[in-house]
């Protein structure tokens, strides 16, 4: 596939910055890194755009090895409530299967359990966030992240 124009966070003067921006405020507020990049990569999965991940003995230190199975989390033993709780607030808000109940009370309840007010607007924002993401990326035909 053959990217239709360069990203247009690159493209739209003054446009990465803020999106940058916020992606570091969201880190700040609490919710663990890894928990940020499940539902990177769970959220990303949904919208097909999946990223390459790095396999075998090459590696990079600090990959976490779940992330190959971040799909099956409903089936895995390795996730953590709190995880398991983000996961599905992810899926819910992605697949707006019911836009009228995107998130519904029992879901949010459940992250409530896990996080702070903050915690939570940072989730929501998150998922947000990298559901932009895939849509700029999926209308201008960019190639999938190799994930880092």
């Amino acid at each position: 596939m053959t990217p239709r124009m360069d990203n247009p966070s690159l493209v739209v003067p003054g446009a990465l910055q803020p999106l940058l921006d916020l992606t570091e405020v969201i880190g700040k507020v609490g919710v663990p890194q890894t928990t940020l990049d499940l539902i990177r990569l769970r959220v990303s999965e949904i919208n097909g755009r999946a990223y390459t991940l790095p396999a075998g003995p090459d590696q990079p230190v600090g990959v976490d090895t779940r992330l190959a199975r971040v799909a099956a989390w409903r089936t895995e033993s390795c996730f953590d409530a709190a995880e398991r709780s983000a996961l599905e607030m992810a899926e819910a808000i992605t697949s707006m299967t019911d836009p009228q109940d995107m998130a519904p009370d029992e879901i949010w309840e459940e992250s409530a359990r896990h996080y702070n007010d903050e915690q939570l607007g940072a989730l929501v924002m998150h998922i947000g966030l990298v559901n932009f993401w895939n849509r700029v990326n999926v209308a201008t035909q960019q190639e999938p992240a190799v994930w880092r």
